[in-house]
């Protein structure tokens, strides 16, 4: 596998813990191949599977496929684009028959991405930086677009964010945004973090309250905000404590949902 540097290297995190996940006997979440990629590529997990970071994407993964397919019973013909999509196969957990997929990466990642995932109909890899405007004339238009992006934004300074967004708004004027979001504080204290320490990457962006990114665009109206901590919080004395101390409660990730109308 070519090296991987910074963000790219960050994909490796959730790939182990799916994989680790899945090899449970009472596993919470399925992802094969996952599993299957871990395998091939004979991968240490041992720095990208801590317990926090594991229960984390865990939840992650249930609440946004959740999300997702909630979503898609209503736009059942939308246009998918999972924005830094790594060697995440949700497409094979949730395809309907219907819709269109677009995985979107870098070069580098694509190209290891290619030699795992076989090409699919209706699935379409993009090797280009999201920041690149021309990307996007690769996506079929006249659909509802639904954009996805997990463990992502980050590490992204606000300004990008800012005008990534807009970007998005304008080219694709009715979407719907499932995003990750991260408290602040990542950003002074992600040097502790128990596994992207364990990487050259940097926290560089976090939010209070999903609110905030309403002030981004104009038009962007947040639907719904959940904390990881509603699904950590069921599986782990850790979890609930997390969840339920004052000092911790709001020191999480989440999943906000966004609709977007010109």
């Amino acid at each position: 596998m070519a090296a991987l540097q910074g963000v790219e290297e960050t994909m490796l995190i959730p790939l182990s813990i799916k994989a680790n996940e899945t090899l449970r006997s009472n596993a919470r979440i399925q992802d094969k191949k996952a599993v299957e990629i871990v395998q091939k590529l004979q991968l240490d997990t041992t720095k990208y599977d801590k317990f926090m970071s594991h229960e984390g994407v865990v939840a992650r993964t249930i609440l946004f496929d959740k999300a997702f397919n909630a979503i898609l019973k209503k736009i059942p013909n939308a246009a998918c684009i999972c924005i830094g999509c790594g060697l995440d196969a949700r497409f094979e957990r949730v395809d309907n028959g219907q819709i269109l997929w677009y995985d979107l990466d870098l070069p580098n990642v694509i190209a290891i991405r290619k030699k795992y995932f076989q090409q699919a109909p209706r699935v379409f890899t993009i090797a280009k930086s999201v920041f690149d405007p021309s990307w996007t004339e690769e996506v079929e238009k006249g659909r509802p677009t639904i954009f996805m992006m997990e463990g992502v934004l980050m590490y992204f300074t606000e300004e990008q964010i800012r005008k990534l967004l807009n970007m998005l708004c304008e080219k694709f004027p009715k979407s719907i945004f499932l995003l990750e979001l991260s408290p602040p504080f990542l950003k002074k204290f992600g040097k502790h973090h128990d596994t992207v320490k364990n990487t050259t990457a940097t926290f560089q962006w976090g939010v209070e309250t999903a609110k905030e990114l309403e002030g981004y665009v104009k038009g962007l109206k947040l639907v719904e905000e959940k904390s990881f901590h509603c699904e950590m919080k069921k599986y782990s004395l850790r979890g609930k404590l997390f969840a339920a101390l004052p000092f911790t409660k709001n020191l999480n990730n989440r999943l906000a949902i966004y609709q977007y109308k010109k």
